[in-house]
């Protein structure tokens, strides 16, 4: 490809971009580039929300480029205080870095392992002493800070900015020093941050890096009002998210279940056909030649796909016509029963739940193939299958005088 037509390649999808001269000029170099983007481990799971961001992470490693994906585990402990209204609770760095061990394994569902440099901002961070941090705060104002619309509107109500929230941008401008970016990625709530980088790093005698802002993905309880789409951002704290690595039945089902009016916003950021091909099946559920449902069961499909693989999301799309066919009862009985050791049989479990006369019988039972468990069934040769902590199953027991159950695991 021409650098024109990877310069419109990467721009698809962008929100911001500073500068589109400063891309194009890189481009035209053919010198592989430097792209960061920053993660902060606040939470142990990755959900469809990072995923827009990382997709275009992706990207940029298929065309040759350099990815860093950075765990932010010193800024974790600061607090991003985008878009609070209050001060975040701190983190103690235990509690990120319990978080960070899941993260890295979790994007490579989506990056390249091969092409994808893993650091960790304490790195560096740590190393600064009261001298450098001052240094570093020297070269940045408060009345820049107070653009930042959370900054300004807690400081007209006169609401507490602590002088640590000051230093969050700081620090994660200065990661962009210490890796030399050529261009850093973030959501459009990131752009004050990302900035502060671009404006800092000259200051250190370094060439300022591109930004470049995606959007932020709306939660799976957003609705469309008056034409807009109205809800909060996807976020564990705000209970509407979709995790890379939920199970492929409880993906496909939460999918499904998004709005109709919504579900394009999620194709046009998520899915990896053509946007000519979404705007076509829109035109045709509009019409009535096609109906919202297929496009919806296609787009599920690709998605768990991505994460679990064909065969999980064929099975999974199987047992959700299941139950809309009547599959599963109304009311399920849900069962908790308690682990010795973290860990219960699943022959056990039927018994102590009353399904089964005995653990012998259920075990008998599975190894006859007549036993499902979250909706497949168990193989003869996974008979001795342990249930875990902490966790909750649905099992099924028998064929024509089928029973089912919730085992919920303490």
């Amino acid at each position: 490809m021409s650098s024109d037509q990877v310069f419109a390649e990467l721009a698809r999808g962008v929100v911001d971009l500073h500068t589109a001269a400063d891309l194009r000029e890189r481009l035209k170099s053919g010198k592989p580039m430097r792209i960061k983007a920053g993660f902060d481990p606040t939470r142990p799971d990755l959900h469809l929300g990072h995923t827009v961001l990382m997709q275009k992470m992706r990207q940029f490693q298929e065309l040759g480029h350099e990815v860093v994906f950075l765990v932010g585990d010193f800024t974790a402990m600061i607090g991003d205080p985008t878009g609070k209204n209050e001060s975040r609770p701190r983190l103690s760095r235990e509690d990120v870095r319990a978080a960070a061990e899941t993260y890295t394994e979790q994007a490579f569902k989506i990056l390249d392992k091969q092409r994808t440099i893993v650091r960790y901002n304490a790195e560096w961070l740590d190393a600064l002493s009261p001298s450098d941090v001052i240094e570093l705060c020297a070269k940045h104002t408060v009345a820049r800070m107070l653009e930042r619309d959370d900054f300004a509107k807690r400081h007209r109500e006169n609401r507490a900015i602590h002088l640590h929230e000051f230093l969050y941008p700081l620090m994660q401008a200065y990661d962009s020093v210490a890796l030399e970016c050529d261009v850093e990625l973030g959501g459009t709530d990131q752009l004050f941050n990302l900035m502060v980088g671009r404006d800092l790093m000259p200051k250190y005698g370094k060439r300022p890096q591109i930004v470049i802002t995606t959007p932020i993905l709306e939660g799976t309880d957003a609705r469309l009002v008056d034409g807009k789409i109205v809800g909060a951002k996807m976020s564990k704290s705000a209970n509407n998210t979709i995790g890379i690595n939920e199970p492929p039945f409880e993906t496909l089902q939460k999918l499904l279940l998004i709005d109709d009016a919504v579900i394009w916003r999620y194709l046009e950021l998520l899915s990896a056909r053509p946007i000519a091909e979404i705007s076509e099946q829109k035109r045709e559920v509009e019409s009535g030649s096609q109906a919202v449902t297929a496009v919806k069961e296609a787009f599920a499909l690709e998605i768990v796909e991505r994460f679990h693989g064909k065969e999980a999301a064929e099975q999974a799309l199987l047992r959700r016509r299941e139950v809309a066919q009547g599959g599963l009862p109304t009311e399920i009985e849900e069962f908790a029963l308690q682990a010795d050791g973290g860990v219960i049989p699943l022959s056990k479990a039927l018994s102590v739940a009353g399904l089964v006369k005995s653990s012998s019988e259920g075990l008998r039972l599975i190894q006859q193939g007549g036993v499902q468990l979250d909706g497949e069934r168990v193989e003869k040769e996974n008979a001795q299958q342990k249930l875990e902590a902490g966790k909750r199953y649905l099992v099924r027991v028998g064929s024509k005088n089928r029973r089912f159950a919730y085992l919920k695991v303490t």
